[in-house]
C-alpha cells in the first residue's frame, strides 16, 4: 500500500481561524498545541486552551499532604450482610473532599508565543495578524504555519522532539531582521481555580506570588529556568541561534532574536523536564521528528478507503488517519491518559481508568502493541494501592480505582468509586499484549495484575441462591452512570466482562503451568444471565424504564456483545436491543465512544450497514473537528476515547473477531459501496 499517499491526503489544512481546532505535536509523553501562528500567540482567539503538558508534570496545591483519606467522610453501603465504605459525598468536609479531587493535577508547563511589533514599536494585536495557511504534515510531525503580520509574511515550522519533552521552532520572516518579531515564554499559576474542572480549564496568569521562576543560566545562545510550585518543581532549557533574553515580567522571559547574516531565518528549541532538561538544536528536532513519524506510518497497520463509492468514505478515512496520529501523541505514553490527552486538563488532569481500554485497545489491533505496553507497566507500580483499596472494603486481591493521578490513589467523587467496569480492563489489555507476542515473558510481566484483579472479582461477585448464579451489585454504578449505587443489579456489560476477565486469568495460569484458582472458573461458569423484558436487554435488573426515563448517557448494555464476545448473550435479543437503542436513545447525551461501541455490536450481529451508520452517525458528540479531535461539547473540545474507539471499531470491522468466519471486511457492507483495503490489522478477541 502507498502509505504516504494515504497519510498525506488527510493532512489537516486550515485556511482560516478554527477556534476549536488548534494543531498539536507530541511524542506520547508530552505535547504542545499551537494556534495559527505555530506557537501560542493568541490564545484568546480560541475556545479551547492551548496546552503544553506532560506525563511527569504534576502539582499539589499547598503541598503533597495538605489532606488525606482520613480527612473525608466515607459513606457506607449495605453489601450482602456487611457495610462497605465509599468516598462519594463531601459530608461537611468539603475543603478536604475537593482538594483530594483536584490534587494532584497536571501542569500547564508554559506558554511559548510570538510578540509582534508594529512599525511604531507598539505590540500588534490579533487584528493586525491574519492567518493564511496552516498544515500539519503528519508524515514528518511538523506544523507549517503561514500568516501576515502588519503586512509582512511570516512562515513558522513547529515540531516535537521524539526523545525529549520539547519543541523545535524555525521562523522565516523579514520581521526578524527588522527586530519586530520576539518570542516570549510565560508561566501560569499552577493551581486549580474552581471546584468544577470545566471552570478551571484556562490557566491563571494573575497570582504571581503563588509560584517562583528562577533564571539559572542566561547567555547569548541559551537559558535555563527553574520553576518552583509549593513542593513541586521542574526545569526549562531554551536554546537559540542568536539573540538576547530579557525578563519582562515576574514569570515572563522575552527573547529578542538577532538575524544571522544575510538570512531572514531563525530557530530555537525549548525543552521541559522534572529536572535537567535535555534540549536539541531545532534542526536536530526536525530531522528526528521526520524519521520518527515516517517510521510510525511505515510500521503498524494501514487502511485505504479511496476506492469506495459511499460518499462518507473520505470522511471516515480522514478520521482514521488523524486518530492514529492523535492517539500516538496523546494516548501512547507511560501512563493511561486523561480523556483530553495533553491538550488541557479535564477532570483536573486525572486519568479515568474505565477509559483506558478505549484509549489503547486499538494499538495491538493496528500492530502497535508497544504503544499499549508503555502504559501497562503503570498498573504494576500502583498494585500496592489497588490492594489497599480492595482490603479497605473487605475484598481480596486488587481493586483498580477509577479517577486517579499518577500515584494511583482514588479520588472522591459522587460516581467514580462505584464504577466496576475498569476492573477487567488491564486483564483484557494484557491478553492483547500476549496475543501480539505470545511469550512467557509477557505472562510473567503482567501475571500479578491479572491474577489479583481476578481475586477481587470473585470476592466482589456474590452467590444468588434464587438464581443459582453469581450476581454483581448492589452496590455498584454501571458504565451507564445515571443509575443509583444501591439499586443497580447485574448490568449486562459488567456481567459479560466479569466472565471474560476471569476466563483470561484461568488461561494465564494454565499457560504458566500454575494451579488455577478454582473460584475463577466457578464464578466465570456461573455468572447470572442478563435480564431482558419485551425482547430487549435492560440496563440492569431494576431498570424497567431503560428505554424511557433512562434512555440517556451510555447504552452500555450493548457492550456485552461487540467489544466483548457475548457468551451470555442471546443474539436475537441483542439485535432487538440495538435497534431499540438506535430508535429511541437520546444521542445528544451519549459520548464519543458510544458510536463505535454500537458499530461493533452491529458488526458481530451481521449488520454491516448498521455498523457504518452508527460509526458515522450525524450527532454532536460524534463530531470530528478539522484537527481530528472528537468534539463533545463546549468545555470538552477533545475526547480521545472517541478516537481510540473509532480505531478499534474499524479494525474489527475489517479484520474481524475471534470465531468469525465471514471472510475479509465482515463489518463493512459487501454490496460494492465500500472498498476497504488494509494490511497489518489483527482481529479483536
Amino acid at each position: 500500500m502507498n502509505r504516504k499517499t494515504i497519510v498525506t491526503r488527510n493532512h489537516p489544512v486550515l485556511t482560516q481561524l478554527e477556534p476549536r481546532s488548534p494543531l498539536s505535536v507530541g511524542n506520547g509523553e508530552f505535547a504542545f498545541s499551537a494556534d495559527f501562528t505555530g506557537l501560542q500567540t493568541f490564545p484568546e482567539s480560541y475556545e479551547i486552551p492551548l496546552g503544553t503538558q506532560s506525563n511527569w508534570g504534576w502539582h499539589y496545591t499547598g503541598g503533597h499532604e495538605v489532606f488525606g483519606d482520613q480527612d473525608i467522610v466515607y459513606q457506607t453501603f449495605e453489601t450482602h450482610g456487611r457495610k462497605v465504605p465509599y468516598p462519594m459525598k463531601p459530608e461537611n468536609r468539603e475543603e478536604a473532599y475537593h482538594w483530594l479531587r483536584q490534587n494532584p493535577h497536571r501542569l500547564q508547563l508554559g506558554r511559548l508565543a510570538f510578540r509582534i511589533l508594529k512599525e511604531d514599536g507598539e505590540e500588534a494585536d490579533s487584528s493586525h495578524v491574519i492567518p493564511v495557511r496552516q498544515e500539519l504534515n503528519l508524515w514528518t510531525g511538523t506544523i507549517h504555519s503561514e500568516f501576515t503580520a502588519d503586512g509582512f509574511r511570516v512562515q513558522v515550522e513547529t515540531a516535537c522532539d521524539p526523545e525529549n519533552d520539547g519543541i523545535g521552532i524555525r521562523v522565516h520572516s523579514e520581521l526578524i531582521r527588522k527586530g519586530r518579531l520576539h518570542v516570549f515564554l510565560i508561566f501560569p499559576c499552577p493551581d486549580m481555580t474552581h471546584r468544577s474542572w470545566s471552570k478551571s480549564v484556562f490557566p491563571d496568569w494573575e497570582q504571581d506570588s503563588r509560584h517562583r521562576t528562577e533564571l539559572m543560566v542566561n547567555d547569548s545562545i541559551s537559558a535555563s529556568l527553574k520553576r518552583i510550585l509549593d513542593e513541586d518543581e521542574y526545569g526549562v532549557r531554551w536554546i537559540w541561534d542568536k539573540g538576547r533574553l530579557e525578563q519582562t515580567r515576574a514569570h515572563e522571559f522575552t527573547l529578542i532574536p538577532e538575524a544571522l547574516q544575510h538570512s531572514d531565518t531563525w530557530s530555537c528549541s525549548v525543552a521541559f523536564a522534572a529536572s535537567n532538561p535535555s534540549v536539541q538544536p531545532a534542526e536536530t528536532v526536525f530531522q528526528a521528528s521526520s524519521v520518527h513519524w515516517e517510521q510510525f506510518w511505515n510500521s503498524g497497520a494501514a487502511m485505504d478507503l479511496s476506492g469506495s463509492k459511499d460518499p462518507r468514505a473520505a470522511e471516515l478515512e480522514r478520521r482514521i488517519v488523524l486518530s492514529q496520529f492523535l492517539c500516538a501523541v496523546h494516548s501512547g505514553g507511560s501512563m493511561p491518559p486523561q480523556e483530553t490527552g495533553y491538550m488541557y486538563n479535564s477532570w483536573f488532569g486525572k486519568m479515568h481508568l474505565e477509559m483506558h481500554w478505549w484509549h489503547a485497545a486499538h494499538f495491538p489491533l493496528w500492530d502497535r502493541t508497544d504503544l499499549l505496553r508503555r502504559s501497562m507497566d503503570w498498573y504494576i507500580t500502583i498494585l500496592p494501592k489497588a490492594r489497599e483499596l480492595a482490603r479497605s472494603q473487605g475484598y481480596a486481591g486488587a481493586r483498580w480505582p477509577k479517577m486517579v493521578g499518577y500515584n494511583g490513589v482514588q479520588s472522591p467523587s459522587p460516581v467514580a468509586p462505584g464504577l466496576i467496569w475498569q476492573q477487567p480492563h488491564p486483564m483484557a489489555l494484557a491478553e492483547m499484549c500476549y496475543l501480539a507476542r505470545p511469550e512467557r515473558s509477557v505472562l510473567e510481566r503482567y501475571k500479578d495484575i491479572v491474577f489479583e484483579a481476578a481475586d477481587f472479582m470473585v470476592s466482589f461477585a456474590h452467590w444468588d441462591a434464587e438464581k443459582e448464579a453469581y450476581a454483581l451489585g448492589p452496590p455498584l454504578i454501571p458504565a451507564q452512570e445515571n443509575h443509583a449505587m444501591n439499586e443497580s443489579l447485574n448490568p449486562p456489560y459488567e456481567l459479560e466482562y466479569w466472565k471474560f476477565g476471569l476466563e483470561i486469568a484461568a488461561m494465564w495460569a494454565e499457560r504458566l503451568e500454575r494451579p488455577v484458582n478454582p473460584d475463577w472458573k466457578k464464578v466465570a461458569a456461573h455468572m447470572a444471565s442478563p435480564v431482558h423484558e419485551n425482547g430487549v436487554y435492560l440496563a440492569h435488573e431494576h431498570c424497567p424504564d431503560t428505554f424511557t426515563a433512562k434512555n440517556h448517557d451510555h447504552p452500555s448494555m450493548l457492550g456485552a456483545l461487540g467489544l466483548l464476545p457475548g457468551t451470555l448473550i442471546d443474539k436475537k435479543i441483542m439485535k432487538n436491543t440495538l435497534l431499540k437503542v438506535k430508535e429511541c436513545w437520546d444521542w445528544e447525551s451519549a459520548w464519543g465512544w458510544d458510536f463505535p461501541m454500537c458499530a461493533m455490536t452491529a458488526a458481530r450481529l451481521g449488520e454491516p450497514e448498521l455498523a457504518v451508520d452508527f460509526l458515522l452517525m450525524d450527532a454532536t458528540k460524534n463530531t470530528y473537528l478539522p484537527n481530528g479531535h472528537n468534539y463533545q461539547r463546549p468545555g470538552l473540545w477533545a475526547y480521545l476515547p472517541g478516537n481510540g474507539g473509532l480505531l478499534t471499531a474499524v479494525a474489527m470491522m475489517a479484520a474481524g473477531w475471534s470465531g468469525e468466519e465471514g471472510g475479509n471486511n465482515p463489518g463493512f457492507p459487501q454490496d460494492g459501496s465500500w472498498s476497504v483495503q488494509w494490511e497489518g490489522l489483527h482481529p479483536l478477541t
